[in-house]
C-alpha cells in the first residue's frame, strides 16, 4: 500500500518541473531545461500505468482511468510540442490540470472496479480502448488550447497583460492548434466508434449499443464535426469555438472517466 502511494505521488510530482520550467521561460522557444522536465513528466505517469497494466489481470477502475488519461495526454502533448512550434506555451495551463487529475486518481486509488481486464483481450477491444483514450487525450489538449484562447481574448479586451498571458500563444496560434487537434481527434474518434460497432457485431450480434457511453461519444463526434465544418466554411469567433470545444470535452468526460466514476464509486 505504501509503495503504491509513493509511486502515485512520484508520478504526480514528476509533472511539476515542466510547468515551472515553462512558466519561468523568457525565450520564444523551449530550452533544454524544458525538454528534460517534459521527458520526466512523460516518464512518471507512463511508468505507473505500465506497472499497473503489465499484470495478467488488472483492475480497470476509476483511478487507473484517470492515470491513463494523464499518461496519454502528456505523451500526446510531447508529440504535439515536437510538431508545433507554439504548442509548448500552453504548458502552464495543461500540466496543473493533469496534476489535479493525478491527485484525484490518488484519492480514489483504493477503490476497486467491478471490471477486471486481462492481457488476452481481443483486437477490437484493444483498438477501441486505444482510440478512446487517444481521443480523450487529444481533446484534453484541444480544450486547454481553447482556454488559452479565452484568456488571451479577455486580456486583449481589458487591455491588461499578466505573466501567464504573456506566456500563452497568440489567439490565432492557439485557435489553429485547437482546430488541428480537434480534426485529429475526430478521425481517431471515428475509428473508435467503428471498432466498437465491429466488436459489438462480432460478440453480441448488433452493430450499435444504445448505452450512455455510446450516445455521449456519438454526440461529441457530431458536435466536433459540426464545429469543424462551420469553422472551415465561414469561421467562428474564438469564444464561440471555445465553448463548443468545452462542451464536446464535457461529453467525452462523461463518456469515459465519468462512466468509471459512476460504476466504481457511486453505484458500488
Amino acid at each position: 500500500m505504501i509503495s503504491n502511494t509513493l509511486l502515485n505521488l512520484s508520478a504526480a510530482v514528476a509533472m511539476l518541473p515542466v510547468a515551472i520550467a515553462a512558466y519561468r521561460s523568457t525565450s520564444d522557444r523551449p530550452g533544454m531545461p524544458f525538454w528534460a522536465a517534459l521527458l520526466m513528466a512523460v516518464a512518471g505517469p507512463g511508468v505507473l500505468v505500465v506497472s499497473e497494466t503489465m499484470t495478467p489481470a488488472w483492475n480497470s477502475g476509476f483511478s487507473l482511468a484517470l492515470w491513463v488519461t494523464v499518461a496519454v495526454s502528456i505523451c500526446l502533448f510531447a508529440c504535439v510540442v515536437l510538431a508545433t512550434r507554439e504548442a509548448w506555451r500552453i504548458t502552464p495551463l495543461l500540466i496543473p490540470y493533469l496534476i489535479l487529475l493525478a491527485l484525484l486518481a490518488m484519492a480514489w486509488s483504493g477503490v476497486s472496479s467491478a471490471t477486471v481486464l486481462t492481457a488476452e483481450v481481443d483486437f477490437w477491444l484493444q483498438l477501441h480502448i486505444a482510440t478512446s483514450v487517444g481521443t480523450y487525450g487529444l481533446c484534453t489538449i484541444a480544450a486547454t488550447a481553447g482556454v488559452a484562447v479565452y484568456l488571451k481574448e479577455r486580456e486583449l479586451k481589458r487591455k491588461q497583460t499578466s505573466k501567464l498571458g504573456r506566456l500563452l500563444p497568440s489567439v490565432v496560434d492557439a485557435e489553429q492548434l485547437q482546430l488541428r487537434l480537434l480534426a485529429l481527434a475526430e478521425l481517431v474518434l471515428l475509428v473508435g466508434i467503428a471498432s466498437g460497432m465491429a466488436r459489438g457485431y462480432l460478440t453480441e450480434g448488433h452493430v450499435l449499443s444504445l448505452d450512455h457511453k455510446t450516445l455521449l461519444s456519438v454526440l461529441a463526434f457530431v458536435l466536433i464535426g459540426v464545429l469543424l465544418t462551420i469553422q472551415w466554411r465561414s469561421g467562428l469567433y474564438a469564444r464561440q469555438a471555445t465553448r463548443s470545444v468545452l462542451i464536446a470535452y464535457l461529453l467525452l468526460t462523461l463518456a469515459y472517466p465519468g462512466v468509471k466514476f459512476i460504476l466504481d464509486v457511486i453505484i458500488a
